[in-house]
């Protein structure tokens, strides 16, 4: 099953949580900064993200959306 990931980059403090959380390692920080300073997480390519939401279950910001 194929998911959809989508992240709200302006409310990402850049924790980290959710990129250890992926059992793929699929989320990456991204190499520029929002509008807070901070480096936030994203997912290049989610082709390969099987939509376990843990991700989303660990973010404490509640930054990451996924359908599936």
């Amino acid at each position: 099953m194929m998911a959809k990931l989508e992240f709200s980059q302006e409310r990402c403090k850049g924790c980290e949580l959710c990129k250890v959380a992926c059992p793929k390692k699929l989320i990456v920080m991204s190499s520029t900064f929002n509008g807070k300073g901070y480096n936030y997480a994203t997912c290049p390519d989610d082709s390969e993200c099987v939509g376990c939401c843990l991700c989303a279950k660990t973010c404490p910001d509640l930054v990451i959306k996924i359908y599936k």
